[in-house]
C-alpha cells in the first residue's frame, strides 16, 4: 500500500511545536521592528518640527526610547491576541505565536515588561504627558483595536487608526510637554494615510481575511467597492498633506515633495481600481510605506532649511 504524504498547510505547520526555549529572535519580531522603524521617524520628525533649532538630548534620546518600548509592547500584545487567527492565515502562520516558539504566559510577560519600563522611562525621564498619550495609543491599538474593532465593523482600520497616528504627537509632547496644533496636522495625515495603506493589503490577503472571520472591507463590502474607497482615500490623503503648508509650517521643498507623492499615491491607486493586475494591491501597499516615510523625511529636510 502506498504511503500517505500529507502538503503542508498553515494549520498543521502552527501545530508542530518547537521546543519552548528562549528564543530571542522570537520575541524581537513579536515587537514588529520595521513597523516600530517607521513609527519612530514620524516620532522623531515630530520632535524636531516642535522646536525651531536643535532638539534637547535628554527628551530624545529617552523619548524615543520609552515609545519604542510601549510600541513594541502594543505588537507583543497583538500577537498574543490574534495568536489563534494567525495560526490560519498564509500571511501570519510563522509568527513566533502560532509556532510555539513562545507561550501565551511568556508573551504577555514580556509585553508586561516591555510596557512597564517605556512608561517609567517616558515618565520620569522625559514627561507625564507623554507617558499617559503613549499607554492611551497602547491601549488604543493592542484592546481597542486588535481586541474589538478588528472583529467587530469593517470600518476598524478607520476608527482604530487613530492609535497607530499618534507617534508625530509623541514625539511633539516629549520635547514641549505640550499639545500644539501643528503636531494635530501630522496626526491627520497618519489617520488618513492609514486605510489606503491597510486595505491595499487585506484586498490582496482577502481569502486571509474570510477564513477567520475578521470583517475586513473587501471580505464586507467586495474588492471592488474597497477599491473605490482607496482611490478616495487617496484624494483625501492629499489633501491632508497640504495642511503643513496652508498653515506656515513647511515651506516649498515640503510643498513640491508631498504634490509628487500624493499625484504618484493617486496614480498608484487609479491603477488598482482601473487597470488592476495580480500583485498590484501589494504593490500599491508597498508604495504607501515609502509614500509616509519620504514624506516625513521632506517635512524633516524642510524645516531645516527654512528655518
Amino acid at each position: 500500500m502506498a504511503k500517505s504524504t500529507q502538503v503542508a498547510t498553515p494549520q498543521t505547520s502552527s501545530a508542530s511545536r518547537q521546543p519552548m526555549t528562549f528564543q530571542w529572535r522570537a520575541y524581537y519580531e513579536m515587537t514588529k521592528p520595521k513597523v516600530v522603524a517607521l513609527m519612530l521617524l514620524t516620532v522623531l520628525v515630530g520632535m524636531c518640527l516642535a522646536v525651531p533649532g536643535s532638539v534637547p538630548l535628554q527628551p530624545m534620546i529617552f523619548g524615543l526610547i520609552g515609545i519604542a518600548m510601549m510600541s513594541g509592547a502594543a505588537a507583543a500584545l497583538n500577537h498574543l491576541i490574534d495568536r489563534r487567527i494567525d495560526g490560519q492565515m498564509a500571511r501570519t502562520y510563522n509568527r513566533p505565536l502560532p509556532k510555539g516558539k513562545v507561550s501565551a504566559g511568556h508573551a504577555l510577560t514580556f509585553a508586561l515588561l516591555l510596557a512597564v519600563l517605556g512608561f517609567v522611562i517616558l515618565y520620569t525621564l522625559v514627561n507625564a504627558i507623554t507617558a499617559w498619550l503613549t499607554f492611551a495609543s497602547l491601549i488604543g491599538y493592542a484592546i481597542v483595536y486588535t481586541a474589538y474593532l478588528k472583529r467587530a465593523t469593517p470600518q476598524n482600520i478607520v476608527i482604530g487608526g487613530l492609535a497607530g497616528a499618534m507617534p508625530p504627537l509623541l514625539g511633539w509632547t516629549a520635547v514641549t510637554g505640550e499639545f500644539h496644533g501643528h503636531s494635530l496636522l501630522l496626526v491627520i495625515i497618519i489617520f488618513t494615510w492609514t486605510p489606503p495603506h491597510f486595505w491595499a493589503l487585506a484586498i490582496h490577503r482577502k481569502a486571509d481575511y474570510a477564513k477567520v472571520d475578521v470583517p475586513m472591507l473587501p471580505v464586507t463590502h467586495g474588492t471592488e467597492f474597497t477599491k473605490t474607497c482607496i482611490l478616495l482615500y487617496t484624494f483625501l490623503l492629499a489633501i491632508a498633506c497640504l495642511l503643513p503648508v496652508l498653515v506656515g509650517m513647511s515651506g516649498p521643498l515640503y510643498l513640491v515633495s508631498s504634490t509628487l507623492l500624493s499625484c504618484a499615491f493617486i496614480y498608484k491607486a487609479w491603477q488598482l481600481k482601473y487597470a488592476d493586475e495580480p500583485g498590484l494591491a501589494m504593490n500599491v501597499f508597498k508604495f504607501s510605506i515609502y509614500h509616509l516615510m519620504l514624506l516625513f523625511l521632506a517635512l524633516l529636510a524642510d524645516h531645516y532649511l527654512w528655518s
